[in-house]
């Protein structure tokens, strides 16, 4: 399979969310068949509630729709003691059994609703989280299937700080986030080329830097940020795609590249909604991987 055959979805680029009071939600028909429309080759799963909870069903929606099943964005709460994150993974696995799914992309969420504030961890909170994370890779990898971990905004893993915390304390791969990790204040493309080994996954997103800054200084929150349009189709943004992609093309990285807009709907679209934005980043990436 050819770098240009390894382009993926995910639903949230359709405004498809799990936190609560999000945004208008597009029914999986339409967004599924949307992909199909663009050329995408796969989808990330969504959240609970966007496919049918049985496995079997699962599967069968998205083979008739020609989509191949990736895995997808897993919330979970990982820095706390005495709460066991394993038996979420362990029925999620089945999941991915049935669906040929092949990566799991963690996040640690603050267990707080929404992605707008987090607390700061303390020494036993790290501890509890790293090896939260060494676990739930060799869970996953018993299943044949690959953990990564998201740094996201809002959750405990959000800065550089943080990122680098978890490189040095956790055997555990990365998602290539491009839009949270710049808006966290780590610049993806210069930690493509720092770890390019570390790196698993992505999502590919472009940014407004100067909305971004709003956000990091405190000016504008995360959500009203994305409603008003922070995150952009790839090319039309401050994200330096064109190094990321040279640089995991020169570790022979063999992954997806997720295109994930995270986008807010407040209403039913009109014309053609978000699918235009899809089919802008699609044409970008395509022209990059060459």
């Amino acid at each position: 399979m050819t770098a240009r055959d390894r382009i993926a979805g995910a639903p949230i680029s359709w405004g498809v969310c799990e936190v609560p009071g999000w945004g208008h939600q597009l029914p999986p028909a339409r967004v599924l068949a949307e992909m199909q429309e663009v050329g995408l080759s796969a989808t990330e799963l969504g959240p609970d509630g966007f496919l049918p909870a049985s496995p079997a069903a699962m599967a069968s929606v998205l083979q008739r729709h020609h989509l191949d099943a990736i895995g997808g964005f897993t919330p979970l709460l990982l820095h706390v003691a005495g709460h066991d994150p394993v038996p979420e993974v362990e029925k999620l696995l089945r999941a991915y059994a049935a669906t040929g799914s092949s990566t799991m992309v963690l996040s640690a969420i603050t267990g707080q609703d929404g992605y707008d504030s987090r607390p700061e961890l303390d020494a036993g909170g790290w501890a509890t989280l790293l090896g939260n994370l060494d676990r739930l890779a060799a869970v996953a990898s018993a299943a044949g299937v690959q953990a990564v971990l998201h740094p996201h905004v809002g959750t405990m893993v959000e800065n550089g700080d943080d990122v680098r915390r978890v490189l040095e304390g956790s055997d555990i791969a990365l998602c290539l986030d491009t839009g949270h990790l710049l808006i966290g204040g780590t610049d993806p493309a210069s930690l493509a080329r720092q770890a390019p080994e570390r790196i698993a996954h992505t999502h590919f997103k472009d940014v407004d830097a100067s909305m971004a800054r709003q956000v990091q200084d405190g000016r504008r929150s995360y959500t009203d940020a994305v409603r008003d349009g922070m995150y952009r189709p790839l090319g039309t943004g401050d994200v330096d795609f064109a190094s990321i992609v040279d640089s995991l093309r020169g570790r022979d990285y063999d992954g997806w590249y997720v295109l994930e807009q995270d986008t807010i709907l407040t209403e039913e679209p009109r014309g053609e909604g978000p699918v235009a934005d899809v089919r802008t980043s699609v044409s970008h990436l395509r022209g990059l991987l060459g």
